[in-house]
């Protein structure tokens, strides 16, 4: 299915690079070469599918392989389901017509590459990993003397009021009052 919107204006959002990067991942991870285009190989959600199994062995039961429309959208809910389950959180997940209908290939790609970065939170895996690890706690301990010190100066992020009057603003003509009418 063509997507709705002219391909100007879906190419300019998407990067080539990113969806390559996603794809090779995939691809070694599998085993197995795309059949077509990134986002044709992945409209019918079998690869992402054997994907959460390769990571997940038997998290998705039953991939529909053939089928409708019905069937296909089955198989991009179940990738759903075991992405989270994976430890990708919700608002990382893409909607199902996204892909399915290619109207935002961006947020496919962006999904993928969250799936590389839960990877980086199980042990157990020793596969390739996509994209770079997720940000660590960096806790930080202050001494009483170094807070004080700091109590003192003006961060630069709150600017400067020195000098600042309003003396010299004229916005507009001056107001003009008549008595007597």
């Amino acid at each position: 299915m063509p997507p709705s919107r002219p391909l100007w204006q879906i190419a300019g959002k998407r990067d080539v690079e990113q969806e390559k990067e996603a794809q090779e991942w995939i691809e070694l991870m599998l085993g197995e070469k795309f059949p077509d285009t990134f986002e044709a190989s992945l409209r019918n959600g079998i690869i992402l599918c054997k994907l959460m199994n390769k990571l997940n062995p038997g998290i998705i039961q039953k991939i529909s392989i053939s089928g409708g429309d019905y069937k296909m959208m089955d198989n991009i809910s179940q990738f759903h389901r075991a992405a989270q389950h994976w430890g990708v959180p919700e608002v990382d997940l893409f909607n199902a017509n996204d892909l399915y209908e290619q109207k935002n290939i961006v947020l496919v790609t962006q999904t993928i590459f969250a799936i590389g970065r839960a990877c980086y939170k199980h042990p157990e895996f020793q596969g390739p990993y996509l994209g770079p690890p997720p940000a660590t706690e960096n806790r930080r301990e202050f001494t009483e003397e170094q807070l004080r010190a700091g109590e003192g100066m003006i961060g630069l992020q709150a600017g400067t009021n020195k000098g600042a009057t309003q003396a010299g603003q004229n916005f507009g003509a001056g107001r003009k009052i008549i008595l007597g009418k």
